[in-house]
């Protein structure tokens, strides 16, 4: 069976009082309970990853006791997409046959998600971009299940972050950690909302880094991680035993819909630098450099005498651009973005990409043998 890579937002048509208060409760044999069924909900659920002793005793009950108030449950109203006829779109048809001039609408859908909250003095609650696409309301529960109306501050569909602010009294925040510091075995649990069900947290451990390819979002440099996460889980924390965020769960591979121990989060690094940029500008302005760049493969690496195959081969500069003015030269191989190593060239990718317009930035390149710092600063 081919795997599926989907977002893990929970989706269900219900009436506009859906969202106005009130928990859904369905027995395991209702349309709900089916559903979960269908997704694997019902299914043996995968051995969750513990540490012997990790924390007092054998249990991470403390470290989640100050960190579970700053995930939230995501409620969104929107309007279901309807199928129609292109034969509808033409005004002389709808005028032939006396059709009204408004389309109709779809039926209202109320979606389930999660969100972190990290800026409790502003309020300011990052989630996934695709859990509030076509919001017309947004409602974030807290944990203590007060019920607030969430204002949309800014979404990038790039990076599938958006970020909310609500108004609150005693809000709990999230730290950020570190997420270029995780390593592959790392215990996290995720935190989140799965199946519209309420806070939920699951363990395991960090699978792998740097996950690319997935064809999820634009700019893709993702946590791998197996654990269980399911759809309603979008937005919610990736979390580390010391307490600190690491990343926004986002998508999971599952070819029914359900959790078969492979999930994604974006690195809270990136979540950070959008974050910061969606709180000013209420958007994403990116950098460019004006280079074309491809990965560094092996081949590639010994006809150009280098030692080992990681970084960024630049093919050919844009003339005029940062990169042309900065005294970069196409086969020139960034190996490094202001200190930091590059793996490849979507990692070089996601690194300029991210920058605010107008950042200086310090490339280390491999040219003719040795390393040469350039500087350039990105332009729009």
């Amino acid at each position: 069976m081919k795997a599926v890579v989907r977002p893990v937002v929970f989706a269900a048509a219900v009436g506009m009082a859906a969202l106005a208060g009130g928990a859904l409760v369905a027995p395991v044999d209702s349309a709900l309970g089916r559903a979960a069924s269908a997704v694997g909900l019902g299914a043996s659920p995968a051995a969750a990853a513990l540490p012997l002793g990790a924390v007092g005793g054998g249990t991470i009950a403390p470290m989640l006791e100050q960190v579970t108030p700053a995930v939230v449950n995501i409620s969104v109203l929107s309007q279901a997409p309807q199928a129609e006829n292109p034969l509808l779109r033409d005004p002389f048809f709808r005028r032939f046959f006396n059709l009204p001039d408004q389309m109709p609408q779809g039926r209202p859908q109320v979606s389930a998600g999660s969100g972190v909250i990290v800026d409790a003095a502003n309020g300011y609650v990052v989630t996934n971009s695709h859990v509030v696409e076509n919001a017309q309301e947004i409602a974030v529960t807290l944990k203590d299940r007060r019920r607030l109306r969430a204002k949309l501050i800014g979404r990038d569909a790039a990076t599938d972050i958006a970020l909310l602010q609500i108004k609150a009294e005693s809000l709990t925040a999230l730290p950020l950690g570190d997420s270029d510091r995780a390593k592959v075995g790392d215990f996290v649990v995720a935190i989140g909302n799965p199946f519209g069900l309420g806070q939920t947290v699951t363990s395991g451990i960090v699978s792998a880094l740097g996950r690319s390819g997935l064809k999820i979002e634009g700019y893709e440099d993702f946590i791998q991680t197996d654990a269980s996460i399911n759809p309603g889980n979008s937005g919610g924390a990736l979390v580390n035993f010391q307490g600190e965020l690491i990343g926004i769960n986002t998508a999971i591979i599952g070819p029914a819909g359900g959790s078969v121990g492979i999930g994604f989060a974006v690195p809270v690094t990136i979540v950070r630098s959008v974050m910061e940029q969606l709180r000013e500008y209420g958007e994403v302005r990116r950098g460019r450099l004006g280079v074309a760049i491809q990965d560094l493969t092996p081949d590639l690496a010994e006809s150009l005498n280098l030692k080992g195959d990681e970084g960024a081969l630049i093919a050919k500069i844009e003339r005029g651009s940062p990169a042309d003015s900065g005294g970069l030269r196409s086969g020139d191989v960034v190996v490094a973005v202001d200190g930091r190593a590059i793996r490849s060239a979507t990692d070089f990718r996601n690194r300029i990409g991210l920058l605010r317009v107008g950042t200086p930035v310090q490339l280390t390149v491999v040219r003719g043998g040795g390393q040469k710092s350039v500087t350039v600063r990105t332009q729009r």
